[in-house]
C-alpha cells in the first residue's frame, strides 16, 4: 500500500510521465522518402548511411572506443509521424496486410511513442573537421531521421539462438526479379562514376518489393527517391521493371 501511495504521488506530479528526449545525431543517407525504405534493418547492405553527432554531442569523447564494435544500435524517431493518430492494431505487411495484430506485437511506426530501434553495422568513425560521423551499412532509417541514443551491440547478450518470432520467423525473402529497361540503364551509366552503388541499391531495395502488402496491380507504375534521383518501377509477372531514372532537380 505505501508504494502505490507513493507511485501516485510520482504519478501525478509528473515526475514519471513527462520525458525529453535531446536529439544526439541525424541520419544522412539516400532514402528521401518513407516508400522503399526497407522494412528492417541489414536488408539493403549496399546502403552506406552516414550517422552525423551534433551539438554538443558532438565530441570525440562520447564515441571513445566505440571502433571495437562491429555493430550498435540506433534508437531513433519516426519524425514524420509525430501527432499522428495512434491505434491499438496494425496491419504488417509480413501478414500480407489483412490481419491486424496489436502495435506492442509489431514494429510499426505508429506507436504511443513514435521511438523505433535498429541493429546496423559500424564501417568506420570519422573526427575530419572537427564533425563526428559513423559511417553504418544495412540502415532502414529515413534521410534526416533523429537519432536519440547509439548503444554498443553486445554479442552474448543481443543474441538469442533460441527466441522465437511469431510471424517473423525467417528473413523476408527476394521476391521480385529486377531488371532494368533500356533507358534506366544509360541513366545508371552516365551517373555511375558519381554514384558506383546505384544500380545495386535499386536492385536490392525493388527485390524486397516494397509495395504496400494489400495491392496487387501489374498495371501501377511506383515511384522511389533515392540520393537526388526519381526511380520509376512497374511489376510485371513478378518481374521489377526499372522504366526510368530522373533527376529530382
Amino acid at each position: 500500500m505505501k508504494y502505490a501511495i507513493l507511485f501516485l504521488k510520482e504519478l501525478k506530479s509528473n515526475k514519471m510521465s513527462d520525458f525529453k528526449f535531446d536529439k544526439i545525431a541525424v541520419v544522412r543517407n539516400c532514402f528521401n522518402d518513407k516508400f522503399g525504405i526497407p522494412r528492417q534493418s541489414g536488408l539493403v547492405e549496399n546502403v552506406e548511411s552516414v550517422i552525423e553527432l551534433v551539438a554538443p554531442y558532438d565530441h570525440e569523447d562520447y564515441v571513445r572506443e566505440l571502433e571495437g564494435f562491429s555493430h550498435i544500435w540506433l534508437v531513433f524517431v519516426f519524425h514524420q509521424h509525430i501527432g499522428k493518430d495512434v491505434k491499438a492494431t496494425v496491419r504488417p505487411p509480413r501478414l500480407g496486410g489483412n490481419k491486424r495484430i496489436g502495435v506492442y506485437a509489431s514494429r510499426s511506426p505508429f506507436r504511443p511513442n513514435p521511438i523505433g530501434l535498429s541493429v546496423v553495422k559500424l564501417n568506420r568513425i570519422s573526427t575530419d573537421k572537427k564533425k563526428i560521423r559513423l559511417y553504418v551499412s544495412g540502415a532502414d532509417l529515413m534521410n534526416g531521421t533523429p537519432i536519440i541514443d547509439i548503444k554498443p551491440y553486445i554479442n552474448y547478450a543481443d543474441s538469442i539462438p533460441e527466441a522465437e518470432s511469431s510471424y517473423a520467423t525467417d528473413k523476408p525473402v527476394k521476391k521480385l526479379k529486377v531488371v532494368f529497361l533500356e533507358e534506366s540503364q544509360v541513366f545508371i551509366e552516365t551517373v555511375k562514376n558519381s554514384y558506383p552503388s546505384l544500380q545495386n541499391i535499386i536492385y536490392e531495395t525493388l527485390s524486397l518489393d516494397p509495395r504496400p502488402a494489400y495491392i496487387d496491380d501489374d498495371s501501377k507504375q511506383y515511384a522511389i527517391s533515392l540520393f537526388e534521383f526519381n526511380v520509376k518501377w512497374r511489376v510485371v509477372n513478378n518481374v521489377a521493371e526499372v522504366v526510368s531514372i530522373e533527376n529530382l532537380s
